[in-house]
């Protein structure tokens, strides 16, 4: 660069920011030919931070350093120096974007994408759509990038050796991208502990500070008053307390029968009295079971207008309450699998009703078909066949007088990507890509509402725990929340960054919890509309959620395998657990919430002791670091079928369905 172009460039810089030179040096270098009037550390610096010198090249050669540095750094302290890697690498690659460098930017992607697919694949196969300046703000995920900043957590020492390093290299452009985009947590101490990595670095659409006074709203998550858990425990305590005002005058008698006899024969009264207490202890024993499982959660009142009950409905819930098998890490539960066969690809998605006498499965085909295990004769039973069924289907077929094994309800005009049973098996809702949900009875096998308010596929459908009310999840980017008796939504949820791919009610039904692809949940108030927890943390789109039966707990399972506990009431991860190797469809929580059972993409259910996840501490986490691995009770892998759906039934037997694949 010539020396005239360098000083007018500099001062055109020096203008533009409100700064001139001084006359002395001006007056100076006129008197000195071919010597400049500024330092050349001062416009290597100017030239730096303008972008001007071979910008495309100091991104290459910065971020290399960066990467060699941060690999090669002290085993103590690389893996919280490499969590910087990925954000400054997606923001070098977005700022060559931007600045038209589009070669250099498709360079720079292939030369490091390498280091980012396994934990970031998703992401990186979004960027590579990025292909000028304007996608940037057209492509969503890119323009929430650009828009957000990283939060990353790092103790001091860590924190101190990388400014350093910046110094010391004058990376001044990767210093530039640290300081626009990445928010350091500094935390005093040693470093975190690997196992933390799921927690420490999260990317979000607003800031971390807006999340946390989120979080600090109040909520509300016990159950609900005069539930029929409640019910069922005050009837138990009150049978247990007559059987043992029973039992006390019965002893009482005893005794004085055993005074009375001790001339006669002191030795059978003492053998009575045995008998009678060990049977009022085995009452007692019996008793307790039938308590609700989780009575220290408080009661809250409904924020919504409950349907009615019909009494011999309830009897049933309460006898199948009272016969419910208290499950624990040394008591597992059966397990009723279904599998769908002959489905050639075309199956999206099932479910299966509280007792597992209806199965629903929806197809590629626009078509919703729903199977009655009572009507399916005995050699087909665990397996449901397809359409074009094979022969054992046609036997089937031939046993029903020529009818088909299933029901077949069709309506709507794209793939159905969700179903879900009402509490009472009598109705049931399908979601579709139509944009459209659809109510059915199964009692008359019919259509009855078809509800239109969303503008893109709906990808779930939840009826709440009580009836009456659910909840959809859309391409839109909303949760809407429904009633059965009206034809528009009666709440609108938003405020997700991108698809909200799953839906979950709350136990008491005045909470819904979303999933999204932009990696968060969120929990939500069903009256005010409003959002009242982000939950931050996964790595990648959620595709699982379900509700601890007491509402304090809440699992989040995602694309990558993972699934996090999480404290409704702090709004922070209670434990991740580690396990699956694929995607994590379906979660469900045990009837009194000692277990947490999940179907994977891997064609396997594992079972968690959700007793010891939530209590373990969080010192004794850190100290070893398989502890998320011990909370892995049980896996119950399949010959080649992935888990479609979990669903425990009252009294803790689980039911899963799956799709037989020769592929897997």
């Amino acid at each position: 660069m010539e020396e005239e172009q360098l000083e007018k460039f500099v001062t055109d810089f020096l203008k533009k920011k409100g700064l001139r030179a001084l006359p002395d040096e001006v007056n100076q270098s006129a008197n000195t030919p071919g010597a400049s009037q500024f330092d050349p550390d001062v416009v290597r610096q100017i030239l730096a931070f303008s972008g001007f010198q071979d910008a495309p090249a100091r991104y290459q050669d910065e971020y290399a350093k960066l990467r060699s540095w941060a690999c090669t750094s002290l085993d103590l302290y690389r893996h919280e120096l490499l969590r910087v890697l990925y954000p400054v690498f997606i923001h070098c690659f977005m700022d060559l974007v931007a600045k038209g460098h589009i070669q250099e930017a498709r360079t720079f992607f292939s030369s490091f994408r390498e280091d980012h697919e396994m934990m970031h694949l998703r992401d990186l196969h979004k960027l590579e759509g990025v292909l000028s300046p304007s996608h940037l703000q057209e492509m969503e995920f890119a323009h929430s990038l650009r828009q957000s900043k990283v939060n990353i957590k790092i103790c001091q020492y860590s924190y101190e050796l990388l400014l350093q390093f910046l110094h010391k290299s004058q990376s001044t452009t990767m210093l530039g991208i640290i300081n626009e985009h990445i928010n350091f947590q500094v935390s005093p101490g040693q470093p975190s502990s690997i196992t933390d990595d799921a927690e420490a670095v999260t990317l979000t659409g607003g800031s971390q500070e807006s999340a946390n006074q989120i979080n600090q709203k109040e909520i509300h998550w016990g159950l609900l008053e005069d539930s029929l858990e409640e019910r069922l425990e005050k009837v138990s305590e009150m049978a247990l307390d007559s059987e043992r005002a029973e039992g006390e005058p019965k002893e009482g008698e005893a005794d004085e029968s055993k005074k009375k006899s001790i001339e006669v024969g002191k030795q059978g009264a003492s053998i009575k009295k045995q008998k009678k207490d060990k049977a009022v202890s085995a009452i007692a024993k019996s008793a307790r079971p039938e308590a609700t499982p989780v009575p220290t959660a408080p009661r809250v009142k409904p924020e919504l207008t409950l349907p009615v009950i019909p009494p011999e409905v309830e009897q049933s819930i309460l006898e199948d309450l009272r016969n419910r098998v208290q499950l624990s890490s040394a008591a597992l539960p059966s397990v009723s699998f279904y599998t769908f066969i002959n489905t050639h690809n075309g199956l999206n998605c099932s479910y299966i009703s509280h007792d597992g006498s209806l199965v629903a499965g929806g197809f590629s085909d626009s078509s919703l078909k729903v199977w009655d295990m009572a009507k399916i004769g005995q050699q087909s039973v665990g397996y449901l066949q397809g359409e074009n069924g094979t022969a054992s289907s046609e036997q089937v077929a031939g046993s029903n007088g020529g009818k088909r094994p299933y029901t077949l309800f069709q309506g709507h005009s794209g793939p159905v990507h969700s179903a879900t049973f009402s509490p009472l098996g009598d109705f049931i809702l399908s979601s579709s890509a139509d944009s459209t949900i659809r109510l059915w009875s199964t009692n008359l096998n019919a259509n009855l509402v078809c509800y239109k308010g969303h503008n893109y596929p709906v990808w779930d459908v939840q009826f709440s725990p009580v009836g009456h009310y659910f909840a959809s999840a859309s391409h839109d980017r909303t949760a809407r929340i429904w009633s059965m008796d009206r034809i528009q939504p009666l709440r609108i949820m938003a405020g997700h960054l991108s698809d909200v791919d799953c839906v979950q009610w709350h136990s008491n039904c005045n909470y819904i919890a979303t999933g999204s692809s932009d990696k968060t949940v969120r929990l939500w108030d069903v009256q005010s509309g409003e959002c009242v927890r982000i939950f931050i943390g996964h790595r990648s789109m959620i595709l699982s959620l379900a509700m601890s039966p007491d509402g304090r707990y809440m699992a989040s399972g995602d694309e990558d395998g993972s699934i996090m506990m999480w404290d409704l009431s702090t709004g922070r991860c209670v434990t991740p657990l580690m396990g699956h190797t694929s995607c994590v469809w379906t979660l469900a929580f045990s009837g009194e919430g000692s277990l947490l059972a999940s179907g994977s993409a891997d064609c396997t259910v594992k079972l968690w002791d959700i007793t010891a996840s939530t209590k373990l501490p969080k010192a004794e986490e850190n100290r070893s670091g398989s502890a998320s691995r011990l909370r892995s009770l049980k896996t119950l892998p399949t010959k080649s079928t992935p888990v479609y759906s979990l669903r425990f039934s009252r009294r803790n037997l689980l039911f899963a369905a799956g799709v037989l694949s020769k592929t897997v």
